[in-house]
């Protein structure tokens, strides 16, 4: 299904409201001056509130599972709005909210 690019500037939340922030976009390829986010670059969070029974175990990284089958940038596939992360090391998935809404891909 497609959907819109997500870029550099893209929120993506962890379900605890932890900031998730994308350490190397690929800055070949840009959406309104921003670089474009492939699958390859590792998403570190921040500030997840997450616990068990009392315990702190937050997320810490995100990896992506499901990423675009035909847009690729620097031959790994980009990420779009609707693409699916689990979250490390809980497992939780995680929220985006797209900044660019003119690039689609599949």
């Amino acid at each position: 299904m497609p959907g819109f690019l997500l870029d550099q500037t893209s929120m993506v939340t962890c379900m605890h409201a932890g900031q998730a922030k994308a350490t190397v976009p690929f800055p070949r390829v840009t959406l309104s001056k921003q670089a474009v986010v492939t699958q390859t670059s590792a998403y570190m969070v921040s500030a997840c509130a997450f616990n068990v029974s009392g315990a702190p175990s937050p997320c810490v990284s995100a990896m992506w599972t499901t990423v675009a089958t035909r847009v690729k940038a620097g031959g790994a596939a980009v990420l779009l709005v609707d693409s699916q992360a689990q979250c490390v090391p809980n497992g939780t998935g995680v929220l985006i909210a797209p900044s660019q809404i003119r690039v689609r891909g599949m």
